[in-house]
C-alpha cells in the first residue's frame, strides 16, 4: 500500500457536502426527540414510529434512486435533487406544531436522503481505484461524521444562547444545508466515462439482477439483521435524558457518539483494505453488544456516555465497511442498484427495529430495549460466524 494512489479531490468534496448537510440535520436531530417528548407530548412509541418511518424511508427510497442512477448512467443529478430536498425540509421543523408535522418534515428530509444516498455511494466507487476504495469510503464517512458531531455541538450552543427556544434554533439548520447543495453543484464533477455502465439495460430486470452474486446477497442479509440490532439513535438521547441530562444538553449524546465515530471511521476504513471484512464486521457487532449491555444497566450519565462512545466505535468499524463490501461484491454497472437493494433490506429492518424499541421502552422499560438490541446483534454475530466457516466467505 506504500504506492497507493491519492484519494481524488471529488471524494473530498463529497465528504464536505456530507459534512455540511450533517451539521444541518444533526443540529435538529440532536434536539428532536426531547422536543417531541417535552414540547409536543409524544411517547417513546411515537418517537420510535417517527424515527422508524423516517429512517426506513430514506433507506427504501435508495433502491429506486440506485436503480435509476444505473439506468441513466448518471449519479450527480440525483444526488443534487436529494440534497436539495433535504435543504427544503429544514424550515418545516421550526414550524412544527404537532407530532404529525414532525413526521411530515422527517419524511421529506429522509426522502431527500434516500434519493441521494445510493447514487452518491456509487459515485464514490466510480471515482476511486479499487486499491483505496475502503479508505475513500472511510474518508467520506469520517467527514460526514465530523458534521454529525459539529451539528449537535452547535445545537447546544444555540440552545444556551436562545434560552432553550427549540424553534429558533431549528431555523439555523437552513444555512449549512444550503452550503452543502452549492458545494455539490459546483465542486463535484461526474466522471465522463463512469464505470463501464450499460445505459440501455434496465437494471431491475430479473436476468440482470442475476448478475448480483451470492456473496452480495449475503452482505444484504447480514446488513438487514445488523440493522435490527441498531435501532434509532433517538433512544440514546432519551436514555441520557432519563439519567438526568438537561434538555439543552441533549445533543451532547450525539457529539460523543459521532466524535468517536469520526475518529475511527477513516483508520478502520483503511484497515478494511488489509484485513478480513468478516473479522472486522464481527468486531463491530461485538462492540455493539457491549454498548447495549452498558446502556441497559446504566446508572448515571457516566455509564450512558461509555455506552454511547462504544456505539460510536461500532459505527466506525462497520458503516464504511458495509459500503465497501457492497461495492466489492457487485458489478460496476450495477453498483447503484446494489446499494439500493442493500438499503431496501436495511430500511425494512430499521422500521421494525425502531417501532419495536419504542414499544419495549413504553411497556417494559429502557433496559429491556437495549437488551433486545444486544440479542439481535448476537444473532448477526452468529450468522457471520457460520459464514466464516465457508470457503466462499466475503
Amino acid at each position: 500500500m506504500k504506492n497507493a494512489p491519492a484519494i481524488p479531490r471529488a471524494i473530498w468534496m463529497l465528504g464536505f457536502v456530507s459534512l455540511f448537510m450533517d451539521v444541518s440535520s444533526e443540529l435538529i436531530h440532536g434536539l428532536l426527540p426531547v422536543f417531541m417528548v417535552t414540547s409536543l407530548g409524544a411517547s417513546a412509541l411515537a418517537v420510535g414510529v417517527v424515527e422508524g418511518i423516517a429512517e426506513s424511508t430514506a433507506l427504501i427510497v435508495k433502491v429506486f434512486s440506485g436503480v435509476l442512477s444505473d439506468y441513466l448512467g448518471k449519479r450527480k443529478a440525483l444526488a443534487v435533487i436529494g440534497y436539495g430536498l433535504g435543504a427544503l425540509s429544514k424550515p418545516l421543523f421550526a414550524l412544527a406544531l404537532t407530532v404529525n408535522w414532525v413526521l411530515a418534515a422527517r419524511f421529506m428530509d429522509r426522502i431527500g436522503k434516500g434519493i441521494r444516498g445510493a447514487p452518491r455511494d456509487a459515485l464514490v466507487a466510480d471515482l476511486t481505484p479499487p486499491a483505496i476504495r475502503g479508505a475513500a469510503y472511510g474518508l467520506r464517512q469520517s467527514l460526514d461524521t465530523v458534521g454529525a458531531f459539529v451539528g449537535p455541538l452547535l445545537g447546544v450552543g444555540l440552545m444556551l444562547l436562545w434560552a432553550g427556544d427549540f424553534r429558533t434554533v431549528f431555523w439555523y439548520a437552513v444555512i449549512p444545508a444550503l452550503i452543502a447543495v452549492l458545494l455539490l453543484v459546483f465542486g463535484v464533477e461526474e466522471p465522463g466515462t463512469g464505470a463501464s455502465r450499460r445505459q440501455s439495460v434496465n437494471p431491475i430486470r430479473w436476468n440482470t439482477l442475476a448478475e448480483l452474486s451470492g456473496a452480495y446477497w449475503f452482505v444484504v442479509a447480514a446488513g438487514g439483521v445488523f440493522t435490527l440490532a441498531r435501532f434509532s439513535e433517538a433512544f440514546l438521547i432519551l436514555r441520557a435524558q432519563q439519567q438526568g441530562l438537561p434538555d439543552s444538553y441533549a445533543p451532547l449524546v450525539l457529539v460523543v457518539m459521532n466524535l468517536v465515530y469520526a475518529l475511527s471511521a477513516y483508520p478502520l476504513g483503511k484497515l478494511a483494505d488489509r484485513v478480513s471484512h468478516l473479522a472486522l464486521l464481527s468486531g463491530g457487532l461485538a462492540t455493539l453488544i457491549i454498548a447495549d449491555l452498558v446502556l441497559a444497566a446504566a446508572q448515571g450519565l457516566a455509564a450512558v456516555a461509555l455506552g454511547v462512545a462504544l456505539w460510536g466505535l461500532h459505527l466506525g468499524m462497520t458503516q464504511g465497511l458495509l459500503a465497501t463490501m457492497v461495492a466489492d461484491t457487485a458489478p460496476a454497472h450495477l453498483r447503484g442498484t446494489a446499494f439500493g437493494f442493500f438499503n431496501l433490506a436495511s430500511g425494512i429492518a430499521m422500521l421494525v427495529a425502531s417501532v419495536l424499541a419504542g414499544l419495549l421502552w413504553d411497556r417494559l422499560g429502557a433496559g429491556v430495549t437495549f437488551y433486545a438490541g444486544a440479542m439481535f446483534a448476537l444473532a448477526a454475530l452468529l450468522m457471520l460466524a457460520l459464514r466464516g466457516r465457508r470457503p466462499t466467505a466475503v
